[in-house]
């Protein structure tokens, strides 16, 4: 299959949802249904692969563009991951242009707290898995006291938070 196609068809996957998952439907009705080119199974592994790695949930795209045309494919499903990120440059450069007009101040402020409501609804079910124990809870604890009422950089308490944890571990194991 064409590079290219499988490009532009991630990529509307891509702008049209708005979380990871949420283009899965789109790349399924795409490539498992439409085209065949990519089985059911092939699709869960992907999925598998993408979710076993750091990064966003669509990550699935490369492993899914590898299966369907090796090399070419996970680099199309890569680019088309990426180009929301960089169109959405050119908007922010437009918006600094205006940001004092009150309609474009408001857009920015709402935008800011949707964003904020996002991350705050991932990270509740993420601290749930991860509060298994006294010293997890702890840790973020005096992680978050620490973000809120200190000037020390967010990479130190990153550090500081890690090692505490290893620490944990090794006292315990």
């Amino acid at each position: 299959m064409n590079p290219l196609l499988i490009y532009f068809i991630f990529l509307k996957a891509t702008l049209t949802s708005f979380s990871g998952m949420g283009s899965l439907p789109i790349v399924r009705e795409e490539f498992v249904v439409q085209r065949h080119v990519l089985t059911d199974r092939q699709l869960s592994t992907a999925i598998g692969v993408g979710r076993a790695g750091p990064g966003p949930h669509g990550l699935y795209m490369v492993a899914a563009g590898y299966f369907i045309a090796g090399i070419p494919g996970a680099i199309a499903g890569t680019a088309a991951l990426m180009t929301p990120a960089f169109l959405i440059l050119f908007m922010l450069m437009h918006l600094g242009r205006h940001r004092e007009n009150p309609r474009v101040r408001g857009a920015i402020r709402g935008i800011t707290i949707a964003a904020g409501s996002l991350v705050l609804a991932a990270v509740i079910p993420l601290a749930r898995d991860a509060w298994t124990a006294p010293l997890p809870i702890a840790i973020s604890l005096a992680s978050f006291a620490a973000l809120l009422w200190t000037r020390l950089d967010t990479m130190w308490i990153v550090l500081l938070s890690a090692a505490a944890g290893l620490a944990g571990l090794i006292l315990a194991g």
